[in-house]
């Protein structure tokens, strides 16, 4: 379904202009919106999923979750915040109903789309294959200088997160001490810290993405550029030109919105490893009470 568009228009230029047929067209028009009809229903169904897989995962841990969090306090002395891990789960169910798994779908279909590229012609799948090697370099990328970056300013919110759950708590001692203000300066310099570390964060996801998209506006003219090159020595169609152009698209369509979405996967990957690790430190357990001999 997603090569309809593609093909459409392959046909439309090297069949139905040159031969003028009307009746095509209308055929070839109707067929298309058929099949764009029933992809618009799959993306839907698609994104339902999703949103219910993600609450499905909710409801199986976060009994584990909350039921840990109450024995937190019993087993360990761990500093950060009590409520993280409710946190955590939150965020991979965010992630889970998110666009980002959609990129992790369609990337399997990539060699498809770069196979009928090269059946198009040798040199525009070529041009089709380096545009997916540069973006791809461009993950990586992501993934190496945003890690960092995501688990600094998670710690930071947490830290900002104890301090005013811990103010909240004592607030008429830190008055009755007078230490309201040094208490605020403390909370303050934490915030700006965090401030400071997500807006590292975000500039560095916004640039990436921003390279992204402006590279592949720039092999989608370069492969109309090559595919108008080949009409001209007779090497191609008109449609094949056009159809590349969309086909290439396609191809890069889900590492881009994989580049878009990198700083949620990688924030979410986090909260899955720190929910791995509180349920793996606090099993759940049945609780014992010790009673009396019955008399």
């Amino acid at each position: 379904l997603a090569l309809t568009g593609s093909f459409f228009m392959l046909q439309v230029y090297d069949r139905v202009i040159p031969g003028r047929s009307v009746p095509t067209l209308v055929g070839l028009a109707v067929f298309a919106g058929t099949l764009f009809v029933f992809q618009g229903a799959l993306e839907l169904i698609r994104s339902r999923l999703l949103v219910r897989i993600g609450m499905a995962l909710d409801a199986r841990l976060s009994g584990q979750v909350y039921a840990a969090l109450m024995r937190l306090p019993l087993r360990t002395k761990l500093a950060g915040d009590g409520l993280q891990s409710l946190r955590d789960l939150d965020q991979v169910r965010s992630f889970m109903s998110s666009a980002g798994p959609t990129a992790l779908f369609d990337l399997p279909w990539m060699p498809l789309y770069l196979a009928i590229c090269f059946l198009f012609h040798f040199w525009i799948g070529m041009t089709a294959l380096a545009g997916v090697v540069i973006l791809f370099s461009l993950t990586l990328l992501a993934e190496i200088r945003t890690r960092e970056p995501a688990r600094k300013a998670n710690s930071q919110a947490a830290a900002r997160n104890t301090l005013a759950e811990a103010t909240r708590r004592n607030v008429e001692v830190l008055q009755a001490m007078g230490f309201g203000s040094r208490i605020a300066e403390r909370w303050s310099g934490i915030n700006a810290d965090y401030l400071d570390t997500n807006a590292t964060a975000s500039d560095l996801a916004g640039t990436l993405g921003t390279i992204s998209k402006i590279l592949r506006m720039m092999l989608q003219s370069g492969i109309l550029a090559i595919g108008a090159y080949l009409v001209i020595h007779q090497e191609a169609t008109g449609g094949i030109m056009i159809a590349s152009s969309i086909m290439m698209s396609r191809a890069l369509a889900p590492i881009e919105l994989a580049i878009a979405h990198w700083r949620g996967f990688v924030t979410a990957r986090q909260a899955w490893a720190r929910l791995t690790q509180i349920l793996v430190l606090l099993p759940e357990t049945a609780i014992s009470v010790s009673l009396p001999a019955p008399v």
